[in-house]
C-alpha cells in the first residue's frame, strides 16, 4: 500500500494481477497443508479454483471447512511485496451451486490462454470438482516497518464489481 493509494484498491490490484493463491488447510488432527491453486474470483469475496476431491487440501475441506488464502506476486523485488490475506470458509460446490461459479472461472481461464470450463466437467466421476471459499476478513502488510503489521481492508460487495 502507497501512500494516496487505499487500501481496498490495493487488496482489488493484487487479487486481479494474480493467477494463483495460497490454500492453507488443515486436516480433523490439526495437521497443515498448503496448495497453489488457480483461481477465479466474483467480487473479490468468493474464490472459485477446480480440483480433485482426492487431492490433501480437497479432503481437508471435506472435514474442515475453515480456510486461509493468500494471493501475492513472487517475482517482485525483496522487500517489495505485498499480499492479500484471508481467511475464508470453503466447500465442493456441487448440482446447480456450481453455474455462477464455474462461469467466473471458465471466464478468467479462458482470459489467461486457458480452457472453458462447464458444469458438465465437474459432474461427479468426472475427476475434477469445483470448490469455492468465501473469505470473511482481508488484510494486507502495513509497509510501516513494523513486522507483520496487518491492515484490515473491509471490502464491501458493491466496492468491489471489477473482475
Amino acid at each position: 500500500m502507497s501512500a494516496g493509494r487505499p487500501a481496498a484498491r490495493t487488496v482489488r490490484d493484487i487479487i486481479d494481477a494474480n493467477r494463483y493463491l495460497v490454500l492453507a488447510t488443515a486436516d480433523g488432527t490439526g495437521r497443515p497443508w498448503g496448495s497453489p491453486v488457480y483461481f477465479a474470483h466474483i467480487d473479490f469475496v468468493e474464490f472459485f479454483w477446480v480440483s480433485s476431491p482426492d487431492v490433501a487440501h480437497s479432503r481437508n475441506i471435506a472435514v474442515r471447512p475453515e480456510v486461509g488464502l493468500v494471493v501475492f506476486d513472487s517475482q517482485v523485488v525483496i522487500g517489495t511485496g505485498q499480499g492479500v490475506y484471508m481467511s475464508a470458509t470453503a466447500q465442493l460446490l456441487e448440482g446447480a451451486d456450481t453455474a455462477r461459479g464455474i462461469e467466473a472461472f471458465s471466464r478468467r481461464s479462458l482470459a489467461h490462454g486457458g480452457r472453458e470450463w462447464t458444469t458438465e466437467d465437474l459432474r461427479p466421476g468426472a475427476g475434477m470438482r469445483l470448490y469455492r471459499a468465501t473469505a470473511d476478513a482481508h488484510s494486507i502488510l502495513a509497509k510501516d516497518g513494523r513486522p507483520d503489521h496487518r491492515v484490515p481492508v473491509p471490502l464491501s460487495r458493491p466496492d468491489a464489481r471489477r473482475r
